[in-house]
């Protein structure tokens, strides 16, 4: 029960952030730039896998989450140009965060035999509301930053 209170409570922080977060980008941050911040980020986001490794000193699980961080950079870096892609990082990114509170609080191998890094308590409710809450927006925004980088002027320039 308490378990359930705590990623409950976290997945209204993840809820909460969320928002704060698409208000300040779209507030602060030119269309056109808009999308480099979501990309930029889910790298940052995708990189806590690496200090969880290291503080709680899973050395067996550094190719894991490396490999995992290499592919979430990759979405993040295409999807700049590319929305959908960059989507796509999100919602994969909050399917691994669940992936691995199921994994930590169930028992059961939902990583095929290879070592996971440990994460704190319900870290995993809260990303996956948050990356799954920022993965909706850009579907929402795409169309606003797809036509901001048609009509650039360093896109329009001529040689």
């Amino acid at each position: 029960m308490a378990l359930a209170i705590i990623m409950i409570l976290y997945v209204c922080v993840g809820v909460l952030a969320a928002v704060g977060s698409m208000y300040f980008s779209y507030r602060f941050v030119p269309v056109r730039f808009e999308a480099a911040v979501y990309g930029v980020f889910l790298i940052f986001i995708a990189v806590f896998y690496l200090a969880f490794t290291s503080y709680f000193g899973d050395e067996s699980a550094w190719r894991l989450e490396t490999t995992a961080i290499f592919a979430f950079a990759i979405l993040a870096c295409l999807g700049i140009k590319f929305p959908m892609l960059l989507v796509a990082g999100y919602a994969l990114h909050g399917a691994w965060d669940l992936l691995h509170e199921i994994h930590q609080h169930s028992g059961a191998d939902v990583f095929g035999g290879r070592q996971s890094t440990q994460v704190p308590l319900a870290y995993g409710a809260f990303c996956a509301t948050f990356d799954l809450a920022v993965a909706t927006y850009i579907v929402y925004r795409r169309n606003d930053w797809l036509a901001a980088w048609a009509s650039s002027p360093t896109r329009n320039a001529t040689v």
